[in-house]
């Protein structure tokens, strides 16, 4: 029997996915003896979204500034797959929503009717491995607002929704059905993890997230502790995250699964 073209794509796009998720497991409750630890987790395409955090066309610090471009463009495609495979793509460059006021993806999401958000979970996580007290810049700038939009690597296309409210974002996942939330953009120590569409919010209302951990940075300068190289401290914060708030993946490993 031949199967129609059409139903053949919906049945693709409700195939599930299984992916390498890395966590950290303490092997004895309190004895600091964390260990790396892959678990295969099945993901439907249907029930996740994908949200870009802070990936903005300018930041206050130079370095930072340099740092978003490779990653921008090394993240289009993965996004492209995931949204070809059914994944919402929720695009979050926070302070900019005035320049997407008027856009059709600004407004399927501004226009919902709000779900209130549950009573947070009680999560409690140390402080930082790193110092990132003076705002983390490595390349020595003042603070200032430098964004205007979202950087223009990443385009918004149609379907997919802009918002920086973590409301917003909740009540988009609820009425879609949705329960995963991949994470990616910048920076790990400070949005990545506070922003309300982020991952400590969204984890303590229940959304199940995972940080796309080679496609993400972090805000921090090696003359201050641990004093270890930029790329490194950026380890040291996803491997927080993987034992105190989510489970990572890399992006390679989404885009092997989404052929």
């Amino acid at each position: 029997m031949m199967m129609i073209p059409a139903l053949a794509t919906v049945l693709f796009l409700a195939q599930d996915v299984t992916l390498p998720l890395r966590t950290r497991v303490e092997l004895f409750k309190g004895s600091g003896d964390w260990r790396e630890s892959t678990q295969n987790f099945k993901l439907d395409p249907k029930k996740t979204a994908l949200i870009i955090c802070d990936m903005w066309d300018r930041h206050w610090c130079r370095g930072a500034t340099e740092r978003v471009p490779p990653i921008a463009k090394k993240a289009a495609p993965v996004i492209a797959a995931a949204r070809a495979k059914g994944i919402l793509i929720i695009h979050a460059p926070s302070d900019t929503m005035q320049f997407y006021a008027n856009t059709p993806q600004r407004q399927a999401i501004a226009t919902l009717a709000k779900i209130d958000p549950p009573s947070p979970r009680n999560i409690d996580a140390p402080a930082l491995p790193i110092d990132d007290s003076d705002g983390g810049c490595d390349t020595g700038e003042s603070m200032f607002k430098a964004w205007s939009r979202q950087i223009a690597t990443i385009p918004v296309e149609a379907g997919d929704l802009v918002s920086d409210q973590g409301s917003e974002v909740y009540t988009a996942l609820k009425l879609r059905g949705i329960e995963n939330l991949l994470v990616m953009g910048v920076h790990t120590n400070m949005c990545v993890l506070n922003r309300t569409f982020a991952i400590k919010q969204m984890t303590r209302w229940g959304v199940r997230c995972i940080l796309l951990r080679d496609l993400t940075d972090t805000m921090y300068d090696p003359k201050d502790r641990p004093f270890v190289p930029h790329d490194q401290g950026t380890e040291l914060v996803v491997e927080y995250i993987e034992k105190y708030w989510a489970p990572s993946v890399l992006s390679s490993q989404l885009t092997a699964v989404l052929r």
